[in-house]
């Protein structure tokens, strides 16, 4: 079996209002140069054009999907919420939620978005590909049942996994969340939920501000925080994994693993303070691509979600999605020497090490 992705042009399409970082264009804010919400096309579309460029694309199989129908939406998502979404969706758009701004046909294309998550993780579940990358736009990890913020609009993984639940009912699904800021959707929608796991490693007090604390741990303590401060770099996300993930995941014996993956914790995102690289993904990936080979014969469905340079996000989705696809097919990193040049040493690295295996021992209690 090969590796599925799921992509549509469609989704590239998705447009918000003028922004400048998250404030909109206005008084003193002044329009960028090219426009738009941070959260643009480029990073993802110049992923699937690298992808294709080194010939990798053809290792996969490449799959669009149906827009995700309402009744796997209403399991997530209430249909006042829905209605009002879909309605703006038919002029001109608005704004929804925390400065969550969509254009003309934005409920079509984030259920798109979602259908794409849904239908990656069916044919894993199915057997009709060994593992999967869905190139979601918008992407899903921040929004709530009834209200959107941080650029989503509809939780694609929340609404993949419980589309998956309808048909296999005692399902039991880990959700790890790499995106640099915290899962606060996904937390809210399965904290009282003891057959999901919800893992997320993300810069601390980055967004949303009022998420994300190590306490919260909901029934069971099946829910996992690892706030990292700023500059943790990729010794302290291996570390990360190796000390909390893994441990967590091997006790809770999921069914299938489902990774958040957003790339904003690199070296040179503009919205957070981290100090990962592309090999730091490549890594991650492989040991979750093992232990998910060990735990649930292999099944594993990567959903994009952030990451916002278009100079960095195509060579860290390359090294993950030609990762988790077993691939010889390589984009070198052109930056890896000044990345790994930058990364924390001596007393730092010492204080960061600390901080981890700190917060090991408290999920481990």
């Amino acid at each position: 079996m090969t590796t599925g992705l799921y992509w549509d042009e469609r989704c590239f399409w998705f447009s918000g209002g003028n922004y400048a970082f998250t404030q909109p264009v206005g008084g003193l804010v002044q329009p960028l140069a090219a426009g738009g919400i941070p959260e643009s096309p480029e990073t993802k579309r110049r992923l699937k054009n690298l992808i294709d460029v080194t010939g990798l694309t053809q290792s996969l199989a490449c799959h669009s999907a149906e827009e995700a129908s309402t009744e796997a939406l209403l399991r997530v998502h209430p249909y006042g919420y829905l209605s009002a979404f879909e309605e703006a969706s038919k002029g001109s758009g608005g704004e929804l939620g925390l400065r969550v701004p969509f254009g003309h046909g934005g409920y079509q294309q984030a259920a798109l978005s979602t259908g794409l998550a849904c239908r990656a993780v069916s044919d894993v579940m199915a057997g009709r590909v060994r593992n999967a990358y869905a190139l979601s736009r918008p992407p899903g990890h921040h929004c709530l049942p009834d209200f959107p913020n941080g650029f989503c609009l509809l939780a694609n993984t929340a609404v993949a996994v419980q589309a998956a639940r309808a048909i296999q009912p005692d399902l039991k699904v880990a959700v790890l969340d790499w995106d640099v800021h915290h899962g606060n959707g996904t937390e809210a929608i399965f904290l009282d939920d003891p057959a999901t796991l919800t893992i997320s490693i993300h810069q601390e007090n980055n967004y949303p501000l009022d998420t994300g604390g190590a306490e919260v741990r909901g029934s069971d303590k099946s829910n996992i925080n690892i706030p990292l401060p700023p500059g943790a770099g990729h010794a302290s996300y291996l570390r990360t994994i190796e000390h909390i993930v893994q441990p967590a995941l091997k006790q809770f014996q999921p069914d299938l693993i489902v990774v958040a993956c957003g790339y904003d914790a690199s070296v040179i995102d503009p919205l957070s303070r981290m100090m990962a690289t592309a090999e730091t993904f490549a890594a991650m990936t492989q040991t979750i691509k093992q232990t998910a080979n060990t735990l649930c014969d292999g099944r594993l469905v990567l959903v994009h979600e952030g990451g916002y340079s278009e100079v960095y996000v195509p060579f860290c989705g390359h090294a993950t999605i030609s990762t988790l696809a077993g691939s010889l097919i390589l984009a070198p990193d052109p930056f890896a020497d000044t990345f790994r040049q930058r990364q924390p040493t001596g007393r730092f690295q010492s204080f960061l090490d600390d901080w981890v295996d700190a917060l090991a021992a408290f999920h481990a209690s």
